[in-house]
């Protein structure tokens, strides 16, 4: 079995000619011995472990490549594999999709206290690895990622370099860096292409016509094999669940009626309330509340998102511009925080806002709208902002909405 896998990680590695990095690279350290990648189906993981993997200065033979897909086709376990790897002398294994493998958080504890080899896994069933990061505490180090920024799409689009800033050095300094950015490029050239595609990094490898189909698949594998399996969910009502997600994106956030919705797709409200936490779970939606709700999942949201604008042209027959907008800006920063908070307390860091549209850190207030937008419902509030889309360079409390695609 061995042998037949080392083959399998070869080929992948010889074949790989991706020479785009994406952030990751800057963010994960290598240094340690258990490392964990969280990331939604199509962002790029399996890209990011074959580019580390191949750059290694170690000979073919001591690195390893292994997709848990491939390895449950075997009769080899885990820990079984991991220790004739290091037999032969192995140094470094990567498996991936690794929430696939039954108890796999207990083989990871053996392979790290029994055998001297680095391991990186990744999963894209949040669910399930953020469970085993309880189980492997003091043992992996934990990362979640997301798809590409509007900073990454400009790279790939134009082939230059962009540094990324600080949600602090936007809000301080936003005109001066924008004025900067837009001298070196127009934002509104690519700005529409990447609200529609440019979220997942097979845009690149794909024609526009099969982009939106690849989408689809990827959402459906999601819920019906990802959240059927861990929430143990019937195929007759994984079928509801995409019904909510059609729903959801012909809805406007703030306009959540939950017994309409629940009416619409023939449950009762406690049931979708379950539906509304397993698509968040799945990183499908992005919910707000006003104030945190800790493990609550009965309680009203206060607005409800597609976990990305691509989402919503690949799911909406009508597409709300305002939507889109608060949809980017909290796709943003989430991942922006998920990067820089370790994942801890999102919930808390980003609130929807009774007097503007969002609480961000418990310190600024943001109100998302055109480049018209008035300070009016929030002129009275400290810290707080108008976020603008239309314009190139803001001036003293607006800020360009394209900016905050600069966060990560």
């Amino acid at each position: 079995m061995l042998e037949q896998i080392q083959q399998y990680s070869l080929m992948l590695l010889r074949n790989l000619n991706i020479e785009t990095k994406r952030y990751f690279f800057n963010e994960v350290d290598f240094d340690n011995k258990l490392i964990g990648i969280i990331g939604d189906r199509g962002i790029g993981k399996t890209t990011f472990l074959l580019q580390y993997l191949k750059a290694l200065d170690l000979p073919l033979e001591q690195k390893l490549y292994v997709s848990a897909e491939f390895l449950l086709m075997g009769s080899v376990e885990l820990f079984e594999l991991a220790g004739e790897f290091e037999k032969i002398g192995g140094k470094i294994l990567i498996i991936d999709e690794i929430h696939q493998i039954p108890h796999f958080e207990r083989h990871l504890k053996m392979i790290y206290d029994m055998f001297e080899l680095q391991v990186i896994f990744s999963g894209s069933n949040a669910i399930k690895l953020e469970h085993a990061k309880a189980d492997l505490s003091r043992r992996a180090l934990m990362y979640r990622f997301g798809g590409l920024s509007f900073r990454e799409f400009l790279e790939l689009k134009i082939g230059e370099k962009f540094e990324t800033f600080s949600l602090t050095e936007i809000v301080d300094n936003h005109t001066q860096i924008a004025s900067e950015l837009s001298s070196k490029f127009k934002p509104f050239a690519f700005w529409k292409e990447y609200l529609e595609y440019g979220y997942y990094p097979f845009y690149f490898e794909t024609q526009k016509e099969s982009f939106l189909i690849r989408v689809n698949e990827t959402i459906s594998t999601t819920i019906e094999h990802d959240l059927s399996y861990i929430f143990n969910i019937e195929p007759k009502f994984a079928i509801k669940l995409k019904q909510l997600v059609v729903l959801i994106c012909s809805s406007k956030p703030y306009e959540l009626n939950i017994s309409k919705l629940a009416t619409k797709i023939g449950i009762n409200r406690n049931t979708l309330y379950q539906y509304i936490y397993y698509l968040e779970r799945g990183k499908i939606f992005n919910i707000l509340h006003h104030k945190s709700k800790g493990d609550n999942i009965f309680s009203k949201p206060a607005k409800i998102y597609l976990a990305n604008t691509n989402l919503n042209y690949a799911y909406c027959s009508n597409i709300e511009i305002g939507t889109i907008r608060e949809g980017f800006f909290i796709n943003q920063l989430q991942n922006y925080f998920a990067l820089h908070k370790n994942n801890h307390f999102l919930d808390e860091q980003i609130l929807a806002s009774k007097e503007g549209d969002f609480l961000i850190d418990s310190k600024y207030t943001f109100e998302i709208g055109g480049k018209n937008k008035s300070f009016k419902q929030i002129k009275d509030i400290e810290n707080s902002f108008v976020v603008a889309d239309d314009i190139e360079v803001g001036f003293g409390n607006k800020i360009p909405l394209w900016l905050f695609g600069f966060l990560y």
